[in-house]
């Protein structure tokens, strides 16, 4: 089944009007060994109206005039302008940060995150973890890591310059390839997903007034049969669903007359759920030592890179996190002097021996 197909359905449907204003931005967290955290976030726009250029209601992350603001501009070789607005300020614990998601009257302001901060003392070292969570959107979704492999997922999450890197570098057939693949494999991950999640809604809006035969758990069983119905005619899977054929073939006639309000408000929630209104953003990481671990990717500038997508977080819970570690100066050398100590005491007895 042909995502854009599905989209365009969506449009015609809910009649979704999606903002193109949202600024290109990047996040970076400089974390800092006592837990406070300096973010700065970087907005790249090409609107040229100064009013609309850097709405509040357009930016993907939230920030206000208690930030530190500088706004320059940038001009292409074709006489193009960049204009681009740096925002930085110094949080003293990660709560004063999640406190700026809880407020955000942003573009995604809809959307549950939150940052996380650990501090573990282990003598020689101490390690360090930062996180930056984001909720999933689905109640019955399934992991995308069922749908791809272990190739196609690392691919499915990477950066888009890493991407178009790999496509149109020596390797470019094979990474074209990939990349029609996942594409398959996430559009049939998309469709799962949509069945799944109306089948979970309908049922709770017609919970004790349906017949057994529609009930959660008979029309779980025949899940892949609406998603056979749905990708035998996609291409007027809208006026399939308006004219109340594609129900009919599901339900049968009457239950589809019987319920039709239910059927398409169920509709109405899981496409507003798999295509929720999220604007793109990246996230950076500036770790305080020694990296040990990160689930992210390391950019042109050696730094932490995860980008943030909203089929990221459709199933399963999105965490980009990193740790690292700060070796204990002071306990080496307590230890050495403590070693030393005990290698004296022990050359002293076996020196009183002789």
């Amino acid at each position: 089944m042909k995502r854009k197909s599905i989209k365009l359905v969506v449009l015609m449907i809910l009649m979704l009007i999606v903002s193109c204003n949202e600024p290109e931005t990047v996040v970076t967290n400089y974390v800092h060994p006592d837990g406070s955290v300096t973010r700065k976030i970087e907005m790249k726009s090409i609107e040229g109206d100064v009013n609309k250029r850097f709405k509040i209601s357009d930016i993907q992350v939230p920030f206000d005039s208690s930030w530190s603001i500088r706004d320059s501009c940038e001009v292409d070789k074709k006489g193009d302008t960049t204009w681009i607005r740096r925002a930085e300020k110094l949080f003293k614990n990660i709560d004063e940060l999640n406190l700026t998601y809880k407020s955000d009257s942003g573009s995604n302001k809809n959307f549950s995150r939150r940052a996380g901060f650990n501090k573990k003392f282990k003598w020689f070292n101490t390690e360090f973890k930062f996180s930056e969570r984001i909720d999933k959107k689905l109640s019955f979704g399934y992991p995308v890591k069922d749908f791809l492999n272990n190739e196609e997922l690392l691919y499915f999450y990477s950066p888009e310059k890493l991407k178009s890197d790999k496509e149109n570098g020596p390797d470019s057939l094979k990474f074209r390839a990939l990349t029609d693949s996942v594409k398959h494999k996430t559009d049939k991950w998309t469709t799962k997903n949509m069945v799944s999640e109306w089948i979970g809604d309908f049922s709770k809006l017609t919970a004790g007034k349906a017949d057994k035969d529609i009930s959660f758990r008979s029309l779980k069983s025949r899940e892949d049969e609406f998603i056979s119905l749905i990708e035998k005619d996609d291409k007027h899977l809208d006026s399939l669903w308006k004219n109340g054929i594609l129900l009919k073939e599901f339900l049968g006639e009457e239950n589809a007359l019987k319920y039709k309000t239910e059927a398409d408000s169920a509709l109405s929630v899981v496409t507003n759920n798999i295509w929720a209104n999220f604007n793109d953003y990246s996230v950076r990481i500036v770790m305080p030592g020694k990296l040990i671990g990160t689930n992210g990717f390391i950019d042109s500038s050696h730094v932490l890179l995860w980008p943030v997508k909203s089929d990221f977080f459709m199933t399963e819970r999105y965490e980009m996190w990193a740790e690292s570690k700060i070796p204990n100066t002071w306990a080496w050398i307590v230890s050495g002097l403590f070693l030393v100590f005990v290698l004296s005491g022990v050359i002293m007895k076996v020196i009183k021996k002789d």
